[in-house]
């Protein structure tokens, strides 16, 4: 357990409690933050308080970190497509199908099961739990790129750069019917359904959440498109689409998930990432191609746009 106290000599900014320890703190990201005052592990003054608490110039700030807990996961021996890998972070191009983290009802052949066998003991133990450092993650019906932490400082640096929209996120997407705008933004607010537990909605209680779109090419009744995010909401980019009449295809929780191709899940793919080195700070451009089977339903669309 790390136990750390503050005080507060004084304030040149009015800021929020999250925002100032994640200036002052360099081994906890603000996500981290969040999550420690929402349990209460965090106090201003011996009380509890909620993250968008002002800090006062006098204040004493307790911070009570949990030592991290074993993990009962385990490793599986299960093929890794490696795009990047060196000490610190190893980005990944996850197949379509495959579960970033065990849940109920996948207990197993999960990405991070692959990943402890790979990585053995090199893993980053941040949230409390010795797991292996997913910083972000991605649908299981959505292939592509996904940085995966081996330490804490470097899960720290990602989490962060994620948190101030400096990783920049490329996807490939394959919508329905004909989408008129060459170019568009999509910024409409993105919270839990209050029709369906387990979905998401554009609802204006939602969070911020803002999608670009480029039209790559048109096949009449589909649209190939490259879609640049700002922001990580949970099914952003597949309630985004949905919501302005051209879901991707074969999803089957925003649509009616009926894939004409007989490809089974969404044919959405995350193309690239931008990103600062959590250690030498180099920028790493990282891409992943189109999987062959996203690959051959394009083929199939533009033969027959020639065809007509």
């Amino acid at each position: 357990m790390i136990d750390q106290e503050i005080k507060v000599v004084e304030i040149e900014n009015q800021k929020r409690l999250d925002q100032y320890l994640a200036q002052k703190q360099n081994d906890l990201s603000r996500t981290m933050i969040k999550k420690l005052i929402e349990e209460g592990q965090i106090t201003v003054n011996g009380k509890n308080v909620k993250t968008s608490y002002t800090v006062q110039a006098g204040d004493t700030i307790k911070i009570i970190v949990p030592e991290a807990k074993e993990t009962k996961l385990e490793a599986q021996e299960i093929p890794l497509d490696i795009v990047y890998e060196d000490k610190d972070i190893i980005v990944v191009n996850k197949p379509k199908g495959m579960v970033v983290h065990p849940a109920v009802g996948n207990p197993d052949g999960t990405l991070v099961n692959a990943i402890m066998a790979h990585c053995k003991e090199n893993l980053s133990g941040i949230g409390g739990e010795l797991r292996p450092g997913i910083v972000h993650r991605l649908d299981k019906d959505t292939s592509g790129l996904l940085i995966v932490a081996k330490n804490d400082k470097a899960h720290i640096a990602i989490s962060n750069q994620i948190q101030n929209r400096e990783v920049k996120k490329v996807y490939l997407a394959l919508v329905r019917g004909n989408v008129p705008e060459d170019e568009a933004t999509i910024d409409m607010p993105i919270g839990r359904s209050t029709k369906d537990r387990k979905k998401m909605a554009v609802t204006k209680n939602g969070k911020n959440a803002i999608t670009h779109f480029k039209v790559l090419e048109r096949f009449g009744n589909y649209t190939f498109l490259e879609v640049r995010i700002e922001t990580g909401r949970t099914h952003q980019i597949r309630v985004h689409m949905s919501e302005i009449g051209h879901p991707v295809v074969g999803d089957m929780v925003y649509s009616n998930g009926k894939n004409e191709f007989g490809v089974e899940g969404q044919m959405l793919h995350a193309k690239s990432l931008t990103f600062k080195h959590p250690t030498n700070g180099k920028i790493l451009n990282l891409e992943a191609p189109l999987p062959k089977y996203f690959e051959e339903v394009l083929n199939l669309l533009r033969k027959e746009k020639k065809i007509t």
